[in-house]
C-alpha cells in the first residue's frame, strides 16, 4: 500500500511540474467574476468622475503606454451584461463592417455568460463616447472549451457601421501570410484595460497600447503545458513586465506587414498572477482559424 501511495504521488507531481499554470489559474476561466465584473465597475466610476471634473474646468494628465483611437481604429470595446444586472468588460477588433471579432470566454467564460453586448466603436473611454451599439447577435467557435480554453473566438454582428478615420476594419492575414508563425515578430497589443498589475484606475485611465515580441509555441508550453498551448494558439513574451492586462481579453494584437496592419491574435489568458509577472500571454492564432471566421 505504502509502495502504490508513492508511486501514485510521484505521477502527480510529474504531471504537475510539466506546466507552471494549472488552467484555473489563467485569466480565461471564470472571466468575468474574477476580472471582467470588478474591471467594469472601476472603469465605470473612472470615467465618471472624469466627465465630472473635466465639466469643472480640471483636466487628466494621462500617463503610461495611452495611446489614441485614431493609431489603432480597428480597436472595439464590449460593455457586456450579465444576469443580475451585472456589467463586465471585454477588447474586439472591427474586422468588416458588421462583424466583430473576440474571445469567446467573453461570452461564456464556463461559469457566467453574457446576455448582450454594447459593441464601443471610435472611443479613447469605454463607457462614455464614441459610437455605441447593441447586439446580442454572437457566433460562438463551435469548439470552444472554457475548461480547456480552446478554441476562444467568438464573432458579434452589428449593423452596418460607417467608417471613419476613428474607425476601420483590421486586415486579416491571407495568401503566404497564412503560413508564417510571427514568432520573434514585434507586435502591438491595445484594449481598455489595466496598464499596471498592481496601479490603481485612475480618471486618466484610457485606451492603451504595448508593443510585444512574439514567442515559440514551445517556449509558452513551457509556462502553460502543451496540453493548452496548441498550434492554433499564439503567444507573445512577458519579458519586463509587458504584456496585455486585466480586461484586455477579446482585443487585438497586429503586426505589419508590408506597411499595412494585419491581425494575428486574439486576446485568450495569461496568468492571474499578474501581467507583471513575466508570464507570456496566449491569443488565438488568427490563421488557423481564417475558414471560419470568413464563413461567418
Amino acid at each position: 500500500m505504502n509502495i502504490l501511495t508513492v508511486v501514485f504521488s510521484l505521477a502527480i507531481a510529474v504531471l504537475t511540474s510539466s506546466f507552471d499554470v494549472p488552467f484555473e489559474e489563467t485569466t480565461a476561466y471564470d472571466y468575468h467574476r474574477n476580472i471582467g465584473i470588478p474591471t467594469a465597475r472601476k472603469l465605470r466610476r473612472a470615467e465618471e468622475i472624469n466627465l465630472i471634473l473635466n465639466a469643472s474646468g480640471v483636466h487628466s494628465i494621462v500617463s503610461g503606454y495611452t495611446t489614441d483611437i485614431a493609431e489603432v481604429p480597428y480597436q472595439v470595446g464590449l460593455v457586456i451584461s450579465l444576469l443580475f444586472l451585472l456589467t463586465s468588460v471585454c477588447g474586439g477588433s472591427l474586422i468588416s463592417e458588421t462583424r466583430v471579432l473576440t474571445a469567446a470566454h467573453c461570452y461564456s467564460d464556463g461559469v457566467l455568460k453574457a446576455r448582450a453586448f454594447t459593441v464601443v466603436l471610435g472611443s479613447n473611454k469605454l463607457f462614455f463616447g464614441g459610437q455605441r451599439i447593441e447586439t446580442t447577435d454572437v457566433s460562438v467557435h463551435p469548439g470552444w472549451n472554457a475548461l480547456k480554453i480552446e478554441n476562444d473566438l467568438a464573432i458579434l454582428r452589428i449593423p452596418v457601421v460607417t467608417f471613419t478615420n476613428l474607425i476601420q476594419p483590421i486586415a486579416l492575414p491571407k495568401l503566404d501570410e497564412l503560413s508564417y508563425t510571427f514568432t520573434g515578430w514585434i507586435a502591438l497589443a491595445s484594449g481598455y484595460g489595466l496598464t499596471s498589475e498592481n496601479a490603481s484606475i485612475t480618471r486618466s485611465q484610457r485606451l492603451s497600447s504595448v508593443k510585444l515580441t512574439v514567442i515559440s509555441n514551445a517556449e509558452c508550453a513551457e509556462t502553460f503545458g502543451s496540453d493548452m498551448v496548441r498550434s492554433n494558439n499564439l503567444c507573445t513574451s512577458g519579458a519586463k513586465g509587458q504584456s496585455t492586462c486585466r480586461g484586455d481579453s477579446g482585443g487585438p494584437l497586429i503586426v505589419y506587414i508590408k506597411h499595412y496592419k494585419v491581425l494575428i491574435g486574439v486576446t485568450s489568458f495569461g496568468a492571474r498572477a499578474g501581467c507583471e509577472s513575466g508570464y507570456p500571454a496566449a491569443y488565438s492564432r488568427v490563421t488557423s482559424f481564417i475558414a471560419w471566421i470568413t464563413s461567418e
